[in-house]
């Protein structure tokens, strides 16, 4: 008996747990508040049964259709939004490419005129550049080597030149200077033996 009592009981606070939950539950939906699938929830709890059939209230489905409406209006609206955002982003994304693809090729014009240099109008790279004027530095220096040299070497013979000239003159002079003396003896004889002649 007992056991009946306490079946009885618990069969009672089950009943009224589960009905208290459906009814919580039917006070949450609403056919003028919360998502869509809640007011068909609604609708679809709230309408009568005829066999295989729900009878649903011509107002309750004309709501519903204006709250659906209402809804895919917004959804449409929201994509619509969606889209001009989108759409503007990517307009913006492109102008930044364009931008950044000039900011690029100014940066490669920079840098390229910054490593070359102009000689005769001709661009070259700096490594080029340094090349060539080391070598044009070079170049000169090794003929400027070349005229010392040269210079040196013909100095020393114009001196040794001078030295044999000046040499030559002097026996030039000493051979003169004893012609000269030679011709005067020779004169000298000349006319003693004229003057000898004379007197015979």
């Amino acid at each position: 008996m007992n056991k009946i009592k306490y079946l009885a009981v618990f069969s009672f606070l089950f009943t009224a747990t589960v009905f208290a939950q459906t009814e919580n539950d039917e006070e949450k939906l609403s056919l003028n508040s919360g998502t869509i699938d809640n007011q068909f929830e609604y609708v679809i709890q709230r309408s009568n049964n005829y066999q295989d059939y729900k009878v649903i209230k011509k107002v309750w489905l004309y709501a519903l259709k204006a709250h659906t409406m209402d809804s895919l209006n917004a959804v449409h609206k929201n994509l619509n939004d969606t889209k001009a955002v989108v759409n503007t982003q990517a307009k913006e994304i492109d102008n930044l490419k364009a931008s950044l693809t000039e900011t690029q090729d100014t940066l490669d014009a920079t840098n390229l005129e910054k490593d070359s240099m102009s000689l005769f109008g001709i661009q070259m790279s700096k490594g080029s550049y340094n090349f060539l004027m080391w070598s044009i530095i070079g170049g000169l220096l090794a003929l400027l080597l070349l005229f010392i040299y040269k210079f040196k070497n013909s100095n020393v013979i114009t001196t040794e030149a001078r030295k044999a000239l000046s040499e030559i003159e002097e026996e030039f002079e000493e051979h003169r200077k004893i012609a000269l003396e030679r011709e005067q003896k020779v004169r000298r004889q000349l006319q003693d033996e004229i003057n000898k002649h004379k007197k015979i």
